[in-house]
């Protein structure tokens, strides 16, 4: 399966989606904190979904339901920056697990994974976009019910490509 991103479109297969991208744009040299979409061609390596809300779903890929200490750490000043954490966490992360549905279903984009550079940019994730489709802090973001068939289909071959 292959996504393409362009012009706040996600295409997959012959279907089309409207999907929001980072406030600022798209960036060929995302930084932590700019508010950028990175270009290029990803892969995904994990979902993380809220069970308590979706159920039991069964992923292509590795997969583990989101709890109340799930976190993904910002910090680049961390050892564990850009990587799943779980709270009580002392340096800057971000929750998981959320009161508001966005976070319901995160594809993991494998940006700045391997190897994982210090302020390149962290939580770039496919997840689900808010009613109004307003800009993300660098993810892609979609309605929930096509996310969900999408991360569904997603496997370990699947690529996303965001391009300008």
């Amino acid at each position: 399966m292959k996504l393409v991103v362009t012009n706040k479109t996600i295409a997959v297969n012959d279907s089309n989606f409207q999907c929001a991208i980072g406030k600022n744009g798209l960036s060929k040299s995302k930084v932590e904190g700019d508010l950028c979409t990175p270009v290029g061609i990803f892969k995904f390596n994990k979902i993380y979904y809220r069970k308590d809300r979706l159920g039991e779903i069964d992923f292509k890929l590795p997969f583990e339901a989101i709890n109340k200490k799930s976190g993904w750490c910002d910090d680049k000043n961390s050892r564990l920056y850009n990587q799943y954490i779980e709270f009580p966490f002392e340096e800057s992360a971000e929750q998981l697990h959320r009161t508001d549905d966005i976070y319901d279903i995160v594809c993991v984009i494998n940006y700045n994974t391997d190897p994982i550079i210090a302020g390149k940019g962290s939580a770039i994730f496919l997840h689900v976009c808010r009613n109004d489709f307003s800009g993300t802090e660098g993810c892609i973001a979609m309605e929930k019910n096509p996310l969900l068939d999408i991360a569904k289909k997603i496997s370990v071959s699947s690529t996303i490509e965001i391009k300008n």
